[in-house]
């Protein structure tokens, strides 16, 4: 029996990762950790009857304890409660699926507590990298990818000589507006950048595939995970998403991973390493598939993908700044307050007015962040007086 806990369990990939732990009886929940839908976390509870479950805010965890008088559970609230949930005794794989950056510290108590860790939290490896990988090789620590890119790099490594590659290929959709000029860009909603064309996301990874910073982010995690260069990792733009990331090698070899769009392949592959579960599913139809193509990604329309590259040669603190501006300017655009476009003006923004950090501890993190979010709502003064165009 393999006990997990699962930090946002109500997300996208927190769901899907409960519906492998429904077809896999050797699976058990040990903790569960919501931020705020209380409702779905009560269900969650009664069906997979963990020995701990969490909220974010106080407020939230005194509803969830009192819905669930009838269940043997302890109810925790905040960042105690989400540490508690990474270092539970009885639990052995922490799934770190919450979103935004309160998902470095529980990572970090994990580690220190010797968990191995399926990864899904894009914030930790891009902001605090250089404090995560030199921590879990000092407590030979596993840290699994859970992204689909990440997870098919590290498929496409098993077996083969770590040294000796050459070259990360990391794919992308392109996502809805590919292909699209800026001019066209101008006027879009919400509504037509949350239709990707391949994947089922949440609202915010919808949003940043669009904008390219999900790859862009996706590539400060590569240069962590799999201790590569930046001039290694080469994005490529792949409409079809079958083929999910490539590794080329020193004698010109690629390997690959291919699959249909399922982020329930990679879940369980982190889940379950080095055992590959029987999983329900499409299959991939080489005859159906009448072609797979690739493009060079248009950094130009796209700005995110730049602007990413140019905050992990920066490094120490200048990530953080490209991921916090970038998680309030897609809250932005998503409430309306400001265009598509500006979502990368914003995130330049912020970067040109920091000031880098060599190397960042957690608290400097974090305050790099809040000093982030205040030159975002400068910013929006500025444009409020008529620059901008925002209502």
């Amino acid at each position: 029996m393999k006990k997990i806990a699962i930090l946002g369990s109500t997300g996208s990939i927190g769901t899907q990762t409960l519906e492998i732990v429904r077809k896999n009886p050797d699976l058990q929940v040990a903790a569960l950790a919501a931020g705020s839908n209380v409702e779905l976390l009560e269900k969650q509870v009664r069906e997979f009857r963990p020995s701990l479950a969490v909220m974010w805010n106080e407020q939230a965890a005194a509803d969830l304890k009192e819905r669930l008088l009838d269940v043997a559970v302890k109810v925790a609230w905040g960042m105690e409660g989400l540490i508690e949930a990474a270092v539970l005794e009885e639990s052995e794989v922490l799934v770190t699926a919450i979103v935004g950056m309160i998902g470095i510290r529980p990572t970090i108590a994990a580690i220190e507590a010797g968990k191995t860790i399926a990864m899904a939290n894009k914030e930790t490896l891009v902001c605090a990298g250089h404090l995560i990988m030199p921590l879990a090789k000092e407590k030979n620590v596993s840290i699994l990818p859970v992204d689909s890119e990440h997870s098919a790099i590290f498929q496409s490594m098993q077996g083969e000589p770590k040294h000796r590659i050459s070259k990360i290929l990391l794919t992308a959709s392109g996502g809805p507006f590919r292909g699209k000029t800026r001019a066209e860009l101008q006027d879009i909603r919400p509504e037509a950048a949350l239709k990707h064309p391949n994947w089922n996301m949440g609202r915010k990874i919808t949003i940043d595939s669009a904008t390219l910073v999900n790859k862009g982010l996706e590539v400060i995690e590569a240069k962590w995970l799999f201790d590569v260069s930046l001039p290694q990792i080469q994005v490529v733009v792949h409409p079809q998403s079958v083929i999910h990331s490539m590794v080329e090698y020193a004698d010109g070899g690629i390997m690959a991973q291919l699959g249909t769009p399922d982020m329930k392949l990679p879940i369980a592959y982190a889940l379950f390493y080095p055992d590959r579960r029987p999983l329900e599913g499409k299959r991939l139809d080489f005859y159906a598939l009448s072609q797979i193509t690739f493009e060079k990604p248009d950094t130009e329309t796209f700005r995110g993908l730049t602007l990413a590259y140019k905050a992990a040669e920066a490094g120490g603190s200048m990530p953080t700044v490209l991921n916090a501006a970038n998680e309030k300017a897609v809250d932005l655009f998503l409430n309306g307050k400001i265009s598509f476009l500006q979502i990368a003006d914003l995130i330049e923004a912020c970067m040109a007015a920091h000031t880098v950090i060599p190397a960042p501890g957690v608290e400097e993190i974090l305050a790099a962040e809040q000093e982030t979010y205040e030159n975002i709502e400068k910013q929006l003064i500025v444009w409020k007086r008529g620059h901008g165009g925002i209502d």
